[in-house]
């Protein structure tokens, strides 16, 4: 398939007064046509971060310092605030974590479905409204053209959730973004959500980016999968290949920390010991090092390579000199 995404060497810092501390190292990701990527890791190693600064929505004081994101045929990272304005919405979708805070509460729903429109496509706003109730209707909420008139706190959590996907899904764009879009609401609206972004996915022919730090919750939408690590890529991997053959020891803890029907009743589920580093402390050598009960002398001088996965499936990638075999960068 060919890549509509394709993310190389991106890196991201935070400006401090102390100087700058370094949050995102190198990220390389592809996403392709038509495809899901779930991107997966604990918080603050980076994942919604390398998404946001895609479309210039970092927040103050964080910044892309390097690397390219071409975005089929153009660097997103080398546009102009201007450029990235058009794109957001009508090329890429995004789908934020929190609706309550990212709806405006003093603006009925219809109206801001019918903004989107109306910027993105020039769309008059009787023809927006139109297509906004439409828009209702094909994720799912019950008589859409009342809901038009409804204010945000009066839908439950898992319709304001659908609006903010019919606001992703308004340009028809190519990628649809989606952070952490089910992390507030519960497990059957979570599954959901999940079952109407993939029904979606499929019938628009969109590329989706799902970034959660749930690998349960991902394995029913994405069909690869990427695990970040202190701002690096340690896995990269077929969603199917992931489960049956973790690599990386980060993902294999993170799957062992699931609970599974065989586990017996009050039983401690593993954990993985110690705490990721700090942005800009990050120990030398693999950053996954002071964690990992498989380290060695040269995970604590050299920093593995993201490279193809010894005898496993095409496209399967850990960066881990123990597990996979690369050498040092």
């Amino acid at each position: 398939m060919n890549a509509l995404l394709d993310i190389r060497g991106l890196t991201i810092d935070i400006d401090r007064d102390s100087g700058p501390a370094r949050v995102v190292d190198g990220i390389d990701l592809t996403v392709a046509e038509g495809e899901s990527l779930g991107i997966v890791g604990e918080s603050g190693c980076g994942k919604s971060l390398t998404m946001l600064s895609l479309v210039g929505l970092l927040p103050n004081r964080i910044r892309a310092t390097g690397g390219v994101a071409d975005f089929a045929g153009k660097d997103l990272l080398a546009m102009s605030s201007e450029e990235l304005r058009r794109l957001r919405g009508s090329q890429i979708g995004f789908i934020f974590q929190d609706p309550m805070t990212s709806l405006n509460p003093v603006m009925r729903v219809g109206a801001q479905i019918a903004e989107a429109l109306v910027y993105q496509s020039g769309m008059a706003k009787p023809a927006a409204m139109e297509r906004a109730a439409e828009l209702l209707e094909l994720v799912g909420i019950p008589s859409p053209r009342d809901r038009l008139m409804a204010y945000p706190h009066e839908l439950s959590g898992g319709m304001r959730q659908r609006v903010m996907i019919a606001i992703g899904l308004a340009g028809s764009p190519r990628l649809l973004i989606a952070d952490e879009p089910t992390t507030a609401l519960d497990v059957t609206i979570q599954a959901q959500i999940v079952d109407l972004v993939r029904d979606l996915k499929d019938r628009f022919g969109m590329s989706v980016v799902w970034i959660t730090h749930d690998l349960a919750l991902i394995a029913g939408l994405a069909d690869r999968i990427a695990v970040l690590y202190a701002g690096t890529v340690v896995e990269d991997s077929p969603v199917d290949v992931l489960f049956e053959r973790p690599t990386h020891p980060y993902t294999r803890g993170l799957l062992a920390s699931l609970p599974t029907l065989t586990d017996k009743p009050m039983s401690r589920l593993p954990s993985i010991a110690g705490t990721p580093p700090e942005p800009g402390r990050r120990p030398p050598g693999c950053p996954f090092a002071p964690r990992c009960a498989l380290v060695t002398a040269v995970c604590t001088t050299s920093v593995p390579r993201l490279a193809p996965v010894a005898g496993s499936a095409p496209g399967h990638r850990a960066a881990c000199f123990v597990t996979a075999g690369e050498g040092a960068s």
